[in-house]
């Protein structure tokens, strides 16, 4: 897999990779929760933040992403990976991603999952994440203590 980061030209492509897995998931499409797909560069990309691609083949199987919360703070999001590309560590390798852009540009880092989600959860605890909520059944995660190097 190659980890790029996301263009304007890969818009459609990356909103119907995120509506499948979500829609795979059981969930549907959010307007309140989902509008930042429409608007991934200025959201992420104009907004101290980033937002990357994983390609296979020419084609995106995953995504990770990291937005701006407030001056020293972001938050780890959109980390889907196509169903038939799970189990392959790309989830991992676009988390991993993202955690490093986010611990060179922010002092704080959040970030939330669902509680069934156990391959997830034990990604997070190995990479020093302690849970600061669980609030049904949506756990909340924090990474503190960050040495920014802008």
């Amino acid at each position: 897999m190659k980890i790029e980061i996301f263009h304007r030209s890969m818009t459609s492509a990356v909103k119907e990779l995120v509506l499948g897995v979500l829609n795979e998931e059981g969930f549907e499409y959010d307007p309140a929760k989902d509008f930042d797909l429409d608007k991934i560069e200025d959201y992420y990309l104009q907004n101290r933040g980033i937002f990357y691609t994983g390609v296979v083949d020419g084609t995106i199987i995953g995504t990770s992403a990291v937005r701006l919360i407030d001056g020293g703070t972001c938050e780890i999001k959109r980390i889907y990976v196509r169903k038939d590309f799970r189990g392959r560590g790309f989830g991992s390798a676009l988390f991993i991603q993202a955690l490093k852009f986010a611990e060179k540009n922010y002092s704080t880092v959040v970030l939330k999952t669902d509680a069934r989600l156990e391959d997830a959860i034990n990604l997070y605890h190995r990479n020093g994440f302690l849970v600061v909520k669980d609030e049904g059944g949506v756990m909340y995660f924090e990474k503190t203590g960050l040495e920014v190097s802008l």
